[in-house]
C-alpha cells in the first residue's frame, strides 16, 4: 500500500461520497469516553474532524504511509508509518480504519494484531470496500491481463479480495466481548466525463497507472473507459450510478 503513489487531489474529487461510510461507522462506535483514538490509514484526513466531533475529549491521531496524503490532513497530529507494522506507543481506546485495510493481505494475522493494540473496553472500527467481483475492480484485472501492456503489469495487483463476513466472524468473535458485522451497498450518483474512471483513478486503479506511461497508459485507460461505460451506463439525466458495497466491522474488547 505504501508503494502506491497516492494523489490526494484525485482522491478528494469524490470527498463527500468517500466520507459517508466513515460517518456511518463513527456514528455507531459505542465507547463511554475514549482518551486516545487512532485513524489507521487516515489518507487525506477526511475522518479526523468527524472523530474529534464525535469524541471531543479524545486525542485523535492519523496514521498513514503516504506523505502526500498526510500533507492534506492538517489540524491534527499525524504519523507516517507502514500500517502493516505500526505499533502504538500506548494502548488505544478506539482504533478506526476507513477504506484502508483492504489494501493489506494477511488479515488472519493483521486483525488479531490490531486487537492487541486496544485498551480494555477498546473498540476496533473498520470499513472496507467489498468490490472485488464488481466491474469497477474486475475489469481492471481483466484489461491488465489481456492488453499489450500485460507484460508490464504482470506483477501488478490492486487491493486483494477481503475475507467473507463469516471468516471475519470466526476470526474475531472468540477474541472480543462484542462483535457487530454489516454490509451496506451505497449507490453513488456521479457526474462528469468518465466519472467512474475518475473515481477509480483515486484508489484501485492507481497501482496500474503507476507502472504505465505514454501510449500504454492511455491505451489502458481507453480500454477501461470503454468497459466502465458498458458496465455503468448513464441515466436519462446523464448521471452515472455506481453501486458500491462495503463491509463494516465493530469489535469491542472485554
Amino acid at each position: 500500500m505504501s508503494q502506491t503513489r497516492w494523489d490526494a487531489a484525485q482522491y478528494l474529487r469524490f470527498e463527500d461520497e468517500r466520507l459517508r461510510p466513515a460517518i456511518d461507522l463513527i456514528g455507531r462506535i459505542a465507547h463511554p469516553g475514549p482518551a486516545r483514538i487512532v485513524d489507521l490509514g487516515c489518507g487525506a484526513g477526511n475522518g479526523l474532524p468527524v472523530l474529534a466531533a464525535r469524541f471531543p475529549g479524545a486525542t485523535v491521531t492519523g496514521v498513514d504511509g503516504s506523505a502526500a496524503m498526510l500533507a492534506k490532513a492538517t489540524g491534527f497530529a499525524t504519523e507516517q508509518a507502514d500500517i502493516t507494522a505500526w505499533t502504538p506507543a500506548a494502548p488505544v481506546d478506539v482504533l478506526f480504519s476507513n477504506a484502508a485495510l483492504q489494501w493489506l493481505g494477511g488479515h488472519e494475522t493483521l486483525f488479531p494484531r490490531l486487537l492487541s493494540h486496544l485498551a480494555p473496553g477498546g473498540v476496533l472500527a473498520v470499513q472496507m470496500p467489498s468490490m472485488h467481483a464488481a466491474p469497477l475492480r474486475a475489469e481492471q484485472d481483466r484489461i491488465a491481463r489481456e492488453g499489450p501492456w500485460a507484460a508490464a503489469l504482470a506483477r501488478v495487483t490492486s487491493a486483494p479480495a477481503i475475507l467473507t463476513h463469516g471468516d471475519y466472524y470466526d476470526l474475531l468473535r472468540p477474541r472480543v466481548a462484542t462483535l457487530d458485522l454489516w454490509v451496506t451497498e451505497y449507490v453513488h450518483v456521479l457526474r462528469g466525463e468518465h466519472a467512474v474512471v475518475q473515481w477509480a483513478m483515486g484508489t484501485s486503479l492507481r497501482p496500474f497507472l503507476d507502472v504505465l506511461d505514454g501510449a500504454a497508459r492511455e491505451g489502458f485507460l481507453d480500454a477501461y473507459r470503454s468497459a466502465m461505460r458498458a458496465a455503468y451506463p448513464p441515466q436519462s439525466d446523464g448521471a452515472v450510478l455506481l453501486p458500491f458495497r462495503r463491509l463494516f466491522i465493530l469489535a469491542r474488547m472485554p
